[in-house]
């Protein structure tokens, strides 16, 4: 069930950009994502596409990895392409089935709007994919810091997400146990009916959200035990360092923008 789970992995390959400063890396995203937003031409989108391609090559993880990260958002796409094609009107007339006609523009709309999604979606997973949790809640502390003059507190933040991240596994863990559990007793979920399977996932809804508040229970007390406090000062394990590398590769990020303003 672990081995399955793409979002929140951690995948060391040695490349340069997993000795980036998670800080660039969260910046570098955010740049990232206002490029595809203000993409507007194929033009603009095959020169974002060509430099994701070159950054994602350069962690020197498999690609297989980024098509996975997109696996789960694939009738999402579909969807958005659908309704995009089915509402446009414009162009040249491409099929006509009675009151009904396709056109041109829909298509393209719908098909540069998938495109966009896949983009965000598989190159933003390189933030995951090269930078360990602990070392991405830190970097999202220390990005955040500026918040707190109007009264935000990102250490609440980052310690949510943190927690988040590690219970994700253990829970998925404990659901896969229970569902052994259950195929052991006949109630194989692969066999049953639509009507069976939605019972029998009711049924493993329950224990597995009880566990979940007993260990989120089970935590509350260990760390009040350790005397943490939270938005109380404390000295961190890893200490984040900004180096030239870092500046280059947000100045690639800005670069990149400015190219898709130019075309």
């Amino acid at each position: 069930m672990r081995d399955k789970l793409i979002i929140g992995r951690s995948i060391d390959t040695g490349s340069w950009i997993h000795d980036l400063d998670p800080r660039a890396k969260l910046s570098a995203m955010l740049l990232y994502v206002v490029v595809i937003i203000m993409v507007s031409s194929w033009t603009g989108m095959a020169l974002t596409a060509l430099f994701s391609i070159l950054v994602m090559y350069s962690t020197r993880i498999s690609f297989r990895y980024y098509l996975k990260a997109m696996k789960p958002l694939r009738f999402l796409m579909l969807f958005i392409f659908i309704v995009q094609a089915l509402t446009i009107k414009g162009g040249k007339a491409l099929l006509t089935l009675g009151s009904f006609t396709l056109y041109s523009d829909g298509v393209e709309t719908g098909m540069f709007s998938v495109a966009r999604m896949a983009l965000l979606v598989s190159f933003t997973a390189i933030l995951t994919f090269t930078t360990t949790p602990g070392k991405l809640n830190l970097g999202l502390e220390g990005v955040l810091k500026p918040f707190k003059k109007v009264g935000m507190h990102p250490e609440r933040l980052t310690l949510m997400i943190s927690i988040a991240l590690r219970f994700i596994p253990t829970i998925l863990d404990e659901t896969y146990k229970i569902m052994k559990a259950q195929s052991s007793r006949g109630a194989d979920l692969k066999e049953l009916p639509w009507k069976e399977k939605g019972r029998m996932l009711v049924s493993l809804l329950v224990p597995v959200t009880v566990n979940a508040f007993r260990r989120a229970q089970d935590l509350i007390h260990s760390m009040e035990s350790r005397g943490f406090v939270i938005n109380e000062p404390r000295t961190s394990l890893h200490s984040l360092t900004w180096a030239r590398r870092d500046t280059g590769f947000l100045l690639l990020f800005v670069m990149l923008g400015a190219a898709v303003i130019v075309v």
